[in-house]
């Protein structure tokens, strides 16, 4: 007869969460080269994550909350750093700008080089929305998609937005949607951090984190945070809804067990069927980890490791049906968050390979970097003692042939050393360290969330 179940402490060090940026960079630092960068390997890379817990004496509760840090590494991974309005989560590009993405109706257009804001854009005013996922699309032709809430014949629904590549004008100015569908809840829409899309479908995760409209109001005259008007429904179902990109209209809804997620990994459509992988917990207890006193207080919480204990998980749907229940597939017995694909040619179409950061704390290498094969549920990880990554992100090789033919770069922050940083280039093939540039700041380096590859266009 098995034994209780043995609960293991975080390994992990805290303080690279904790950490506030307190001088701003203007000008870019010098780095020390190992390896050999590959010549073509050019472009920018912007990155995006809570830079300080502290603003004069007052200090933010949750990391979500914190004010934003933007970094930028150029092709020869030169850094500098500047403060930015609080779009913390992440960067995407529409068309040849630059724009910060919280999950609040407004972004901000930044200048890629200096990091300056340069743009206020709010959403609300353009196409009405209330709020909108911090993860929009970026098509092959330009064009944007995102998912939102917004007030639609005085009922709010979950709103699909397209925004159209534009040469010359303002893609907000252009923006319609193009989809919608009714929330389970009406007093509870569900909380959404990113969406799919496939060839014929956007695909949303309907699960039982929602958002509390009355608290949503009451917080905001009292200038409370959005964590704090999220409501968990427990024992509920989650709903897998299809919206046909055709007509903008739900046409197939799709049952699962109850879960949490914050980040889809790829949908596609392959055989009559349609997939869904996503980073899945078991309820939200993740979002509870976020606040900085438990982070702080993680070495003696001996539940804290099992609130981060997600896997990637597929959903297998068949297309000819509705209403079904459907049973998730573990992927890899291994904790995954921040997944990022070839995405360029694999979003929304059939693939093999993710990348991702190690989400188990209690591990011996918590601050792991995995590269995950769909098909086989191989793994491959890279770590280093003290060392924590941020979410790899893929470039493939010039007219590379293969999926993986590319590499995975990554912004390094350390636990023993916490003005240092660096910037890891990994060979995506085997995850072994193709080359790092390594730099020394001013003060502390906080680790940061989501990034955007720019390549040169020379």
């Amino acid at each position: 007869m098995a034994g209780p179940k043995v609960k293991l402490y975080p390994a992990c060090d805290s303080n690279v969460w904790l950490r506030s940026c307190q001088e701003e960079i203007v000008q870019p630092i010098t780095g020390h080269v190992t390896g050999d960068i590959p010549r073509w390997l050019r472009g920018t890379l912007l990155r995006n994550g809570p830079g300080s817990l502290n603003v004069g004496s007052m200090r933010f509760e949750h990391l979500f909350d914190s004010s934003a840090l933007l970094h930028r590494m150029a092709a020869l991974f030169n850094p500098g750093e500047s403060m930015s309005d609080n779009a913390m989560i992440s960067v995407y590009p529409f068309g040849d700008e630059i724009y910060a993405f919280t999950e609040g109706p407004v972004v901000h257009r930044i200048d890629h080089i200096t990091l300056e804001t340069m743009e206020r854009k709010d959403l609300y005013k353009s196409i009405a929305l209330v709020n909108h996922t911090s993860h929009p699309h970026v098509m092959p032709n330009g064009d944007v998609y995102n998912l939102g809430m917004s007030v639609v014949k005085g009922r709010l629904r979950h709103v699909l937005v397209k925004f159209p590549f534009l040469e010359k004008g303002d893609m907000f100015a252009a923006a319609e949607i193009v989809g919608s569908m009714k929330p389970r809840w009406c007093l509870y829409p569900s909380y959404m951090h990113t969406f799919g899309i496939t060839d014929n479908y956007f695909v949303i995760v309907e699960q039982p984190m929602t958002i509390s409209l009355n608290k949503m109001v009451r917080n905001q005259l009292r200038n409370k945070p959005l964590v704090s008007s999220l409501k968990w429904f427990d024992d509920c179902e989650t709903h897998i809804v299809l919206v046909c990109r055709n007509t903008g209209k739900e046409v197939k809804r799709y049952m699962t067990e109850t879960l949490f997620y914050l980040h889809i990994i790829n949908c596609f459509e392959h055989k009559g069927k349609l997939f869904v992988d996503l980073c899945a917990y078991k309820d939200a207890k993740t979002l509870d980890a976020m606040f900085v006193e438990a982070i702080e207080n993680m070495q003696y919480n001996a539940d804290y490791a099992e609130w981060f204990r997600g896997r990637p998980k597929r959903l297998e749907m068949d297309l000819s049906s509705n209403l079904s229940k459907v049973e998730p597939k573990v992927l890899v017995d291994i904790g995954c968050e921040t997944p990022r694909i070839h995405y360029d040619l694999h979003n929304g179409k059939f693939y093999r390979y993710f990348y991702a950061i190690s989400s188990d704390v209690d591990t011996e290498h918590p601050g792991s970097l995995i590269k995950v094969n769909t098909i086989t549920g191989e793994a491959i990880t890279w770590w280093e003692t003290h060392c924590y990554p941020s979410e790899p992100i893929f470039i493939p090789r010039p007219n590379a042939k293969q999926e993986d033919d590319g590499v995975l770069v990554s912004a390094l922050v350390f636990s023993e050393e916490e003005r240092q940083v660096a910037l890891l280039v990994l060979d995506a093939k085997n995850m072994t360290e193709i080359a790092r540039a390594t730099f020394i700041t001013p003060s502390p380096a906080p680790k940061c969330l989501h990034g955007w590859f720019l390549p040169d266009k020379r």
